[in-house]
């Protein structure tokens, strides 16, 4: 009797968020801005727009985050990743504060700043996400995201400090990111190994969506380059 060829091994969340993160990391040279911010060429100012635009990036992230633990209620492990990321915008916003104080930003200079266009394509196309992605596989999307963020904070918090002399609260926003969070990254793995097991993770959407969240990232720090 002929025999069924035995099902391939499942992959391992582990492994999917590796694949991911390696497929989806951003071509050298393609951030204008954090090229010239290392070298120390972007003029200071630059950093209040930052500040500026980031004000409307975290506030909008964390609603879509806040949105994404609600749809995966049922889905404990998925909630908990995004509860954490929602958590972590707000200690995000604080820390922008030091770099808003540092370049002389007031409320009412942010209250009345008009974003630029390409500044806001990123949490405009998270916000969309929260509303119809599979949360698992945005999950997927997000930490090859954050990959690619983490490495540009590291690069301008070395830069701020050597080449910009900003004080130590003005660079803890940069800090908060510049290293890799094991809790975030643990959380990820349990809620992208629930989304495998139950069959609700797709890898190839996951990579469509992380493609699409690497470009609005790049055009937020061109956009603010410009």
């Amino acid at each position: 009797m002929a025999r069924s060829a035995p099902d391939a091994p499942r992959p391992t969340a582990a492994a999917v968020l590796d694949d991911a993160v390696r497929a989806l990391v951003p071509d050298p040279g393609t951030n204008r801005l954090v090229a010239r911010i290392e070298a120390g060429e972007a003029p200071r100012s630059v950093f209040a727009t930052f500040a500026l635009e980031q004000h409307q990036v975290i506030a909008a992230d964390r609603l879509s985050f806040q949105h994404l633990a609600r749809r995966a209620d049922g889905d404990p492990a998925v909630a908990d990743f995004f509860d954490l990321l929602a958590r972590g915008e707000t200690v995000a916003m604080k820390r922008l504060a030091g770099l808003a104080d540092a370049c002389g930003l007031t409320e009412r200079d942010i209250a009345e700043y008009q974003p630029r266009p390409g500044c806001q394509a990123y949490p405009s196309y998270a916000a969309r996400l929260a509303l119809g992605g599979e949360p698992a596989d945005v999950a997927i999307a997000l930490t090859a995201n954050f990959a690619a963020w983490g490495g540009y904070c590291a690069v301008v918090e070395t830069a701020m400090r050597g080449h910009y002399a900003f004080p130590e609260e003005a660079r803890g926003f940069f800090g908060l990111f510049a290293e890799p969070s094991p809790a975030v990254a643990e959380k990820a793995r349990e809620a992208v190994q629930h989304g495998l097991d139950t069959r609700q993770a797709e890898p190839a959407t996951a990579h469509r969506y992380g493609r699409l969240l690497q470009a609005y990232e790049l055009m937020f720090w061109n956009s603010v380059a410009d």
